[in-house]
C-alpha cells in the first residue's frame, strides 16, 4: 500500500515562520532577562555597601560627639 503524499501547505509554512520568530524573541528575552538578574545583584551589593559607609559615618560621629561632650563638660 502507498503512502500518500501530504502538500505542505500555506499554512504550515507561515506557522513554522512564526514558530522561527517566536523562538528567536523568546532567547533574546531570557538573555535580557538574565542580563537583568545581574544589573540588580550588582546594585544591591552596591546598596549594602552604601548603608555599611553611612552606618559608619554615623558612628564616628557618635563617637565624636561623646568625646567633644565630655571634654566640654569637664
Amino acid at each position: 500500500m502507498k503512502r500518500k503524499k501530504t502538500a505542505i501547505s500555506a499554512t504550515s509554512v507561515r506557522l513554522s515562520a512564526h514558530e522561527r520568530i517566536c523562538a528567536e524573541r523568546m532567547s533574546t528575552l531570557i538573555k535580557t532577562i538574565d542580563e537583568l538578574r545581574v544589573d540588580v545583584k550588582d546594585l544591591r551589593s552596591d546598596m549594602s555597601k552604601g548603608k555599611g559607609i553611612i552606618y559608619f559615618i554615623i558612628f564616628l560621629g557618635g563617637i565624636v560627639t561623646a568625646v567633644g561632650s565630655f571634654f566640654q563638660f569637664r
